[in-house]
């Protein structure tokens, strides 16, 4: 069994990964959340992780981390996710708070205590960064980061670079150079494992989970819908799948760096093929990824009644 932590800004897709996490509890020990501005503000991201802790009556500790970048302006994504950041649910506000300790010193904590954790990073990458900027020697204790983030070829928040890298790329390079071992999911496997927009319809019953999903897809799709087209990727889907079935995946091994300027390469992720600590997921089978996330929804139904 994995001890994960995950590092999140929630998001659409961060909670059905999350939502996949929790049904798989023999596999993953979901240890704790860490909220990071990213999506939208630290307040509405972290308020987002306990309204669904809330609406499931689960406890898992939640801290929030960063509110901004290292070095730029914080800088959320309506379009995608609304002014919530998680637009579509009707869930009343929050009665669990978060933790009084900030992620970062958590992070040096639990880390302190605790060897072989697998942190899963949905998000920018400012908590870690900043933890590695503080406590370098931590890293002997992570045994891997797996994360959603980078592109192979064209980005979706400028010409070559995708959301996660690009909002703190210098927390990313600090990620990359740091030895830890590293496994990313970038655009193109996330496009590669999506989810059909006709196949949303089946979570149109009566579970309890099941109707969260079908409203946090009813306000997701939009921006498919919207582009005419008749699939979508669920981004931080798939390092939790990747976490559960390793051989749903090809992937490379090697080196990525980070381009930490310019209008069009500004997080921009350049990966070179070689042996190294960076593995690189490049394409998906799309019905086995898919038949995890439908199994693990239809589980949590039976659970949570």
């Amino acid at each position: 069994m994995r001890k994960i932590i995950v590092d999140t800004d929630p998001g659409h897709d961060d909670i059905m990964a999350i939502l996949t996490a929790l049904a798989h509890p023999n596999e993953l020990e979901l240890l704790s959340f860490c909220t990071v501005a990213g999506n939208q503000t630290l307040d509405k991201v972290t308020n987002n992780i306990l309204k669904i802790e809330d609406y499931l009556d689960i406890d898992i500790p939640v801290f929030k981390g960063c509110d901004h970048p290292l070095v730029k302006q914080n800088q959320p994504q309506p379009a995608a996710h609304g002014e919530s950041g998680m637009d579509g649910p009707l869930l009343p506000g929050p009665v669990r708070k978060a933790e009084t300790i900030s992620a970062v010193e958590y992070y040096k904590q639990v880390l302190s205590k605790e060897d072989k954790l697998t942190i899963v990073a949905l998000a920018p990458l400012t908590n870690l960064g900043t933890l590695l900027k503080q406590a370098p020697e931590v890293r002997e204790h992570i045994e891997e980061v797996v994360l959603m983030g980078g592109a192979l070829q064209g980005g979706n928040i400028n010409k070559y670079a995708e959301f996660n890298i690009w909002h703190d790329p210098e927390a990313a390079k600090i990620l990359f150079d740091s030895g830890i071992k590293v496994t990313v999911a970038p655009l193109e496997v996330c496009y590669a494992g999506g989810i059909l927009l006709k196949e949303t319809e089946r979570f149109d019953r009566e579970g309890k989970v099941s109707k969260l999903v079908k409203d946090l897809f009813d306000f997701y799709c939009r921006y498919a819908i919207d582009r005419g087209w008749d699939s979508t990727a669920v981004f931080d889907l798939i390092p939790i799948l990747y976490l559960l079935k390793e051989d749903l995946f090809t992937k490379k091994t090697g080196h990525i760096d980070v381009l930490l300027d310019g209008e069009d390469t500004q997080g921009q992720t350049l990966f070179s093929e070689c042996e190294g600590a960076h593995t690189v997921l490049i394409d998906a089978d799309r019905e086995g990824c898919m038949k995890i996330f439908f199994d693990a929804i239809d589980g949590l139904d039976e659970r949570f009644r």
